[in-house]
């Protein structure tokens, strides 16, 4: 490999350190000039004084420009480096779970920057979110048709992250058969993964220790699920015990899939749908006067990028306000985010103003993050986008 990136002075502290992302104000470009780079291609990462400290894919046109896949400048991103990291992956994953329904590899948490894979046990959907990876395609297929030998793989490149890389959105089989209906398991309940039209891949695993834990609050009660999409946490809650469960979500699609989740488990007499928006919806239940035990809030991410911060914290306060007021005189509230710039202590401040502003009391009991299979990154703070607050609300 010939082609070489050479760092500014000083700007190889966060490599270092561990980081696998380079930005573009970081690279000497009098001695590398980003814009001789093929897009994709890889090079070997220098620090300003020549020494070699990697080898990255490159992309000249994005602010990440480079993406670390190794420290060895010996090594290459091909199938032998995307086997072998693929099988590091999976030990993990056989070690954390007893059945193959899991994210197989989480990006720059499993050292494979811009690669995402869930598994629905002979069924894998990969998401390409760079340029760099995109160039790999043959080889991520040919690497996991060894690793795994799976039924079939979908390529499910629709994500935000490709149009900031300037790629194309495509959905395809690319190997094998689907079979007519992919199915998951997770804590004991069965579902139907949406891999070529639903969100993402198809399911969210990351919340799984999350539904884990209020799976064990919930018998008897009334629940409602907020943003339920195809109904992990309430059709979960359903089959824990749950006494009636409300689903609420603006797709009527997701709600259909609510519905067929429930009868999967055979839960269709618990589990009742409502399709709206989540603001108007909440408040439409507490002009009936209803009233839930447990209210969960899994909202989409209200904040994408730093600057919409301000704006996205108030969305989550608002949300956790009009939340609580259906809340009984004793109640929980799961809170969730999936912002990666909203801070925990941020959630948390934003549940607090809710229970003040509703003259309630809050204990926060139970502070869960993404599942061991979306490993964090310790160098990369942005591979911990995952929090949830459990949280008891009551009155004196």
């Amino acid at each position: 490999m010939t082609e070489r990136l050479r760092l500014k002075k000083n700007a190889d502290r966060r490599l270092k350190a561990g980081h696998l992302w380079l930005y573009s104000n970081e690279i000497d470009t009098d001695a590398t000039p980003l814009k001789t780079f093929e897009p994709g291609a890889q090079a070997v990462i220098e620090a300003h004084n020549g020494r070699a400290m990697g080898v990255a894919y490159v992309n000249p046109h994005s602010l990440i420009c480079a993406r670390v896949v190794s420290r060895d400048p010996e090594m290459r991103l091909d199938r032998s480096l995307l086997v072998h990291r693929f099988k590091q992956a999976l030990g993990l994953r056989q070690r954390l779970f007893a059945k193959p329904f899991y994210r197989l590899v989480h990006g720059e948490g499993d050292l494979l920057p811009g690669l995402v894979v869930d598994r629905f046990d002979d069924v894998l959907v990969v998401q390409l979110n760079t340029l760099g990876m995109e160039r790999m395609a043959e080889q991520v297929i040919d690497a996991l048709d060894k690793v795994l030998s799976p039924r079939a793989i979908v390529f499910k490149n629709d994500s935000s992250g490709r149009r900031q890389e300037k790629l194309d959105r495509q959905v395809e089989v690319v190997k094998g058969e689907l079979p007519e209906e992919v199915l998951l398991e997770e804590n004991g309940v069965r579902f139907v993964a949406r891999v070529l039209d639903g969100q993402k891949t198809g399911w969210f695993y990351d919340h799984r220790d999350n539904r884990a834990w209020l799976n064990k609050l919930v018998a008897g009660k009334r629940v409602l699920d907020v943003f339920s999409y195809v109904g992990g946490w309430g059709v979960q809650a359903a089959a824990h015990g749950a006494s009636e469960v409300l689903c609420v979500d603006a797709s009527s699609d997701a709600l259909e899939h609510v519905a067929a989740n429930a009868a999967l488990n055979g839960l269709t007499d618990q589990v009742a749908v409502g399709e709206g928006d989540a603001f108007e919806a909440l408040a439409a239940l507490k002009a009936d006067g209803e009233q839930f035990d447990v209210v969960i809030l899994d909202p989409p991410a209200f904040i994408k990028k730093r600057k919409d911060i301000p704006s996205g914290e108030r969305a989550y306060s608002r949300l956790n306000r009009e939340a609580m007021r259906l809340l009984g005189r004793d109640g929980l509230l799961m809170s969730a985010s999936c912002s990666m710039h909203l801070a925990p202590e941020r959630l948390v401040e934003c549940v607090r103003g809710a229970v003040r502003h509703q003259d309630r009391h809050g204990q926060v009991i139970y502070q869960g993050h993404q599942g061991g299979d979306h490993p964090v990154h310790p160098s990369i703070p942005e591979t911990a986008y995952l929090k949830a607050l459990g949280v008891r609300v009551f009155r004196d």
